[in-house]
Formats: structure tokens, C-alpha cells, sequence
């Protein structure tokens, strides 16, 4: 039990909204009743999407809402050397791509497939002369070694095709930013994450993690992918659909954020706490309950 630790990894795009609480929620419950590690760590790297101040903004919500990390907090943006050493160790599993977006839907649609965003495999044997490195790319196996399986342990045994439902993909973009999964399971490793429990937008992330993670000789954490908070039209609750923050700064963030978001993660909470601190002590004991801990 002592050596579990979990973590929050939210995006600085703006504030936090429900769908983000019901995250950072779930991982937080999961960490106190392991009597584990729980961390917070701000993940950056996407400079054309960032918000001015809005790092600030979700660790001043979070401390509102009564969560505290057992270290400090950690910003993606400060460790890019760190992803430059994972590259570059992948070695002749990493290749240069010259392709954009547009010649990659382009050659699909010429040899008749269907998805237009999984990458055809045009630079995996070298780059055209008159082209120019744009991004990197990991080089995915084939056949049944390109086929990942994992335990979550809501949704159960999951199992995903990298080669079909995938291909190759990228690590550091044309604009030279580092890429999400990269970067993640990176980072993961070097704070000694042992469960990751987000929402289930990303589940399809966990194969390409999971191989990175063999390929880099690191530990595969367990995984627990939450349901998604849906907005009145179905979709995914976000920044782009919309989203409202949960904490205007002078609101009741237990009654109108943290029992609601309990209540979407179905935790019966024997009696209507009356504080934050009284919350915390009877989800923590919901979800030991929900999940046999």
C-alpha cells in the first residue's frame, strides 16, 4: 500500500471545469484510500494552447477544494531535456517525418483506406531529397507484436492494434513541441507513478504508453480510466464545447462542485458532510467501499 502514488495532470488551457474535477477527484480518492502518494503536475507543452495564468488559476482550485500533493509541483515545460535523453535512447525506433497533415490524409485516400489520420509509413525508410525533417515519429511493430492488452481496472481487459488502429506516431511535432505521450510516460517514470487513474477520453493513449514504456525499460502503472462528464448535447465536457469553470472564486465549492462530482462517480456518502474536510473523509471511504480496497 505504501508505495502507491498517483497523480493529477491537468493541461493550463484555462480553469478547471466538472469533467477535470471528476478527474482529479477520482485520482485523489483512489491515492488516500491506497494510503498512497498523490501528485500534481502541470502539463504545458502545448505553448500555442496555453492560458496566461491559468497554471495559477487550477492550483488555487484544487487547494480550495481541500486537495493537498505530497510534493512539489511539476510543470512539463521545465523538464524538455529530460524528453530530448527519451528520443534519443529510443535510438533507430524514432525516425524523421517529412510529411504534413494534409499529404498523410492525401496518400491515404490514394491507397483506398478509410482513416485519413493514420500515418501511411511514407518517411519509415528515409526522407524524400527535397524534403525536410518535420516531426518524429515512433516506428510501431507489426503484426501480433503490434498488438497491446492491459488490465483497467473499471473498463477491464483492453487491447489495442497500434499498427492498424494507430501507426506510427509522433513524439516531437513539426513545431517542435514534445509530444503528449512522450512526455507523459517520461515524467510518470521519473516521479515514480505506480497508478494512473484519468478520464476515459483517454484510454486510447494507454497502448502507444504502454509500448514507450517497454521500449524505455520503465515499469507499465496500472490503469484506471473514469466515465467522462457529457454536456447536454453528448459530448465530452471541455474547454472547446464551452466548459464553465466549477470555481468563480467565491462559490460553495462543496455544494456545488464536489457532491456533484462525487455523485457522477456514484459514491454513496452515508450522511451530507457539512465541510470540505468532512467530504474527504466520507468519499475517501465510498470509494474503498465502490472499489474493495
Amino acid at each position: 500500500m505504501s508505495r502507491y502514488c498517483g497523480r493529477f495532470a491537468p493541461s493550463p488551457t484555462g480553469p478547471l471545469h466538472m469533467g477535470s474535477l471528476v478527474a482529479a477527484m477520482a485520482s485523489y480518492l483512489d491515492a488516500k484510500a491506497h494510503f498512497g502518494r498523490w501528485l500534481l503536475r502541470i502539463e504545458d507543452l502545448d505553448f500555442d494552447r496555453n492560458v496566461a495564468g491559468a497554471d495559477l488559476h487550477i492550483i488555487a482550485s484544487l487547494k480550495r477544494c481541500g486537495m493537498r500533493w505530497d510534493d512539489e509541483v511539476v510543470w512539463q515545460s521545465q523538464r524538455t531535456s529530460n524528453y530530448q535523453i527519451a528520443l534519443e535512447k529510443l535510438g533507430d525506433h524514432v525516425f524523421p517525418c517529412a510529411c504534413s497533415r494534409k499529404e498523410i490524409a492525401d496518400s491515404r485516400l490514394r491507397a483506398g483506406l478509410s482513416d485519413h489520420q493514420i500515418y501511411p509509413g511514407t518517411c519509415r525508410n528515409g526522407i524524400a531529397q527535397d524534403k525536410a525533417a518535420r516531426a518524429y515519429r515512433l516506428r510501431v511493430p507489426s503484426g501480433d507484436a503490434a498488438i497491446f492488452e492491459f488490465q483497467d481496472r473499471i473498463l477491464g481487459r483492453q487491447s489495442q492494434d497500434l499498427s492498424r488502429e494507430v501507426g506510427d506516431f509522433v513524439l516531437k511535432r513539426a513545431d517542435g513541441f514534445w509530444a503528449y505521450q512522450l512526455a507523459v510516460v517520461v515524467d510518470d517514470a521519473a516521479q515514480g507513478v505506480t497508478h494512473i487513474v484519468r478520464g476515459a477520453d483517454l484510454l486510447d493513449s494507454s497502448a502507444r504508453q504502454i509500448y514507450l514504456q517497454q521500449l524505455l525499460g520503465l515499469t507499465t502503472p496500472t490503469y484506471m480510466h473514469v466515465p467522462v462528464v457529457l454536456n447536454a448535447e453528448g459530448e465530452k465536457l471541455s474547454k472547446q464545447t464551452g466548459a464553465l469553470a466549477f470555481d468563480r472564486g467565491d462559490n460553495d465549492v462543496l455544494q456545488e462542485a464536489l457532491l456533484p462530482a462525487a455523485a457522477f462517480l456514484e459514491l454513496p456518502l452515508n450522511t451530507r458532510p457539512d465541510n470540505i474536510d468532512d467530504f474527504w473523509l466520507a468519499a475517501t471511504t465510498a470509494w474503498a467501499a465502490k472499489f474493495n480496497l
